[in-house]
């Protein structure tokens, strides 16, 4: 397809065994309760990174944005600013950022929305307490209340609809998150009103194809009752069309160029399963925010799915170095546990349950709850995974009530909900998360 990168044409070269077959994955046929929990669980899991980035100009008669910064002032460097402060888990310098957004332009939606998009984050990292919680739907509704006012006083303003239709689709995954299905439906039809307005008015607008990129994809993958209410309520999808926009936004938007990558990567990684391109954009990712371990880590899950030993080993040498010239030794144990995670995720897929129950268990002897959540409740998940694909159903829904009852289960208390409803096995893409 024309939009895909001239890196992962030549990584085909390399790899001919894992090119991949361009047709929908049918998840109509039989066994299709199970693909549809599974997919539910993968759209939980491909947006679970997502903070909807992005800006457009005010629209005053042929002014039309044409994919360059809406201006150069203050509030387009902060917007940029914070927006890498968010990618390299530094949430409170951006909360600082947009915080003096607000003071400067308080009657603006920008400030509140990015501000929400940090306490977004937090959740997403794992800090999922009930104040996060409670503060996020406060923020969230404060964007969309700012940015309804101003389109009721200012229509023709392409930017209002813009952090309308992010505040919204926001509040609508929110909802889905939370097994809401109808109130997501109703809220995303409203995300995508307001989208297409933006696009409407700014047809030049870059940043807004992250959106609608993202209802063309996965309401394209739905079925059966799902797929009736997202083509009533919502959005009629295509996987191509949202595919594309995505790759346009990635390669062209100003602030949604890199949650576009990202969305890119979860959905190569867990749905399409095309591992050069996952492997392509996780590359640009890390090596941009190399702060964040993650990427380095989803570098290492493509290596172990392309059946590349050596680059697999040179991820775990990276690891190994960053664990030696940490800057503290809260981040040397960061990067110590996410070296671990990867061996057990390479031993899940190669049968060696032992080995990796052994790296689980050397994780959570050394949990760090006030920094790194997240390696507590995923180990326990994992460890789950690994009673189920031996066969012990009883005792892997142990584990995946142990994530949900947690008092801060870091967000994954989604996926062992529906690992309870859905059985995990041998092959499962999400043996990966």
């Amino acid at each position: 397809m024309p939009w895909h990168s001239e890196t992962v044409k030549k990584g085909e070269a390399l790899y001919p065994a894992c090119r991949r077959n361009e047709g929908v994955m049918d998840i109509c046929d039989a066994g299709s309760i199970r693909k549809r929990l599974l997919f539910t669980c993968l759209l939980v899991v491909a947006l679970s990174s997502t903070l909807f980035l992005g800006s457009v100009r005010s629209i005053r008669g042929q002014n039309r944005y044409s994919g360059t910064p809406p201006d150069t002032g203050a509030g387009h460097n902060s917007i940029l600013e914070g927006i890498d402060d968010i990618y390299n888990l530094e949430f409170d310098a951006a909360e600082d950022v947009f915080r003096k957004m607000i003071s400067k332009t308080p009657d603006k939606p920008a400030g509140y929305f990015y501000l929400a998009m940090v306490t977004w984050s937090r959740l997403i990292a794992g800090f999922w307490s009930q104040e996060n919680v409670a503060e996020y739907i406060r923020r969230i509704h404060r964007a969309i209340d700012i940015a309804g006012r101003n389109i009721r006083t200012n229509p023709s303003d392409s930017y209002n609809y813009f952090y309308l239709g992010g505040a919204q689709g926001f509040l609508a995954r929110f909802e889905l998150m939370r097994g809401k299905w109808f109130s997501s439906f109703l809220l995303a039809r409203k995300a995508v009103k307001a989208l297409k307005k933006c696009l409407e008015v700014d047809p030049g607008n870059r940043d807004v194809l992250l959106g609608i990129g993202i209802f063309d994809y996965y309401t394209s993958r739905f079925s059966g009752a799902a797929k009736f209410l997202s083509y009533l309520l919502v959005h009629k999808g295509s996987r191509e069309k949202g595919l594309k926009r995505l790759h346009i936004a990635a390669e062209q938007a100003v602030y949604s160029k890199t949650e576009a990558k990202s969305v890119l990567l979860y959905i190569y990684l867990f749905l399409e399963e095309d591992y050069l391109k996952a492997l392509d954009l996780a590359e640009q990712l890390g090596q941009k925010y190399n702060r964040d371990p993650s990427y380095k880590y989803y570098q290492g899950v493509c290596f172990i799915k392309l059946g590349d030993d050596e680059n697999y080993r040179d991820i775990i040498s990276f690891m190994r170095q960053k664990i030696r010239t940490a800057s503290s030794h809260t981040e040397a144990l960061k990067w110590e546990r996410r070296l671990l995670y990867l061996k057990t995720t390479r031993d899940l897929f190669h049968g060696n349950f032992a080995s990796a129950r052994k790296n689980l268990t050397q994780i959570l002897n050394h949990p760090d709850p006030a920094n790194d959540p997240t390696m507590i409740a995923l180990p326990l998940l994992k460890t789950g995974m690994i009673y189920e694909l031996e066969g012990n159903r009883q005792k892997a829904s142990e584990y995946y009530r142990r994530v949900i009852n947690m008092k801060n289960p870091a967000g994954v208390q989604f996926l062992a909900k529906r690992f309870l409803e859905s059985s995990v096995t041998k092959g499962d893409p999400l043996i990966a998360y």
